[in-house]
């Protein structure tokens, strides 16, 4: 009987135990999810890079690690190949003279220096482009402290062209919306200079960028013209509104094509 009565209180001590334990994990459920639905911010990472550069390609594949980790939050990436790493031996096919020029706009509003691999977390602070735990820092940050002012977006292609619709909810003139045509993902057999017999992989990059003045208009078309091989699923659009003068970042959208 003793036995009986013994082997009855074990077996409701663990019963309470495991209810507790069910309990206890639905609220750490529900905080999480509360917690999620709180995220009223976002997270915009501006990487200049070059295929030139030996020290990029850890900040590149940092880059598709993002992509992955923060899939379906408000975090929008965009790789900018620079094109002054080009005289020393490689010519990245990627690079442009504007990203370079966008890089050096970065250096004078943010008192930096020009460097690769280097990266923008909302128009206000930069990092080294590897800086993993920084740069994941600086995107919860935003996540969760960002003033977001809300953009719509849609594209379509037309023949030999790309059109963007987008509306803003601001129309602040010292505000500019940048609109930017990107390649998810590419990769590159490297020839020649830093990276010599390297195949490297590249996210996010960026191919042709719209500035839109929001003095005037809220909301309308821009369009880009079609890129070489271009396959739809490949490639998408962010827009980002962005103070001239102070680069803050203040709102962000992107689209897939339809």
């Amino acid at each position: 009987m003793i036995l009986k009565n013994l082997i009855t209180v074990i077996a409701f001590t663990a019963l309470l135990f495991a209810t507790s334990a069910f309990i206890h994990q639905n609220k750490e459920q529900k905080t999480t999810q509360h917690t999620t639905s709180e995220t009223n911010g976002f997270a915009v990472l501006e990487l200049f890079t070059s295929e030139g550069c030996s020290s990029c390609p850890p900040a590149d594949e940092l880059m598709g690690k993002i992509e992955k980790e923060y899939h379906g939050e408000p975090v929008y990436l965009l790789s900018y190949h620079v094109d002054y790493w080009n005289r020393l031996g490689w010519k990245d096919r990627f690079s442009t003279v504007e990203n370079s020029q966008r890089q050096q706009q970065y250096s004078r509003i943010l008192n930096s220096q020009v460097y690769t691999p280097q990266l923008v977390v909302n128009g206000k602070r930069e990092f080294v482009g590897s800086d993993e735990n920084s740069i994941k820092n600086a995107i919860q940050e935003g996540l969760f402290n960002a003033k977001k002012n809300n953009v719509e977006l849609s594209a379509n292609v037309s023949q030999d062209k790309i059109n963007i619709q987008y509306k803003t909810s601001t129309s602040d003139p010292k505000s500019t919306l940048l609109v930017n045509l990107i390649e998810k993902h590419s990769s590159t057999q490297v020839g020649k200079g830093e990276n010599e017999g390297r195949h490297l992989h590249h996210w996010q990059i960026v191919h042709q960028q719209n500035q839109v003045s929001l003095g005037k208009q809220q909301e309308g078309t821009t369009t880009f013209r079609l890129p070489e091989g271009f396959s739809p699923e490949n490639w998408e659009v962010i827009a980002f509104i962005q103070n001239v003068k102070t680069g803050e970042i203040s709102g962000s959208a992107k689209t897939a094509f339809k």
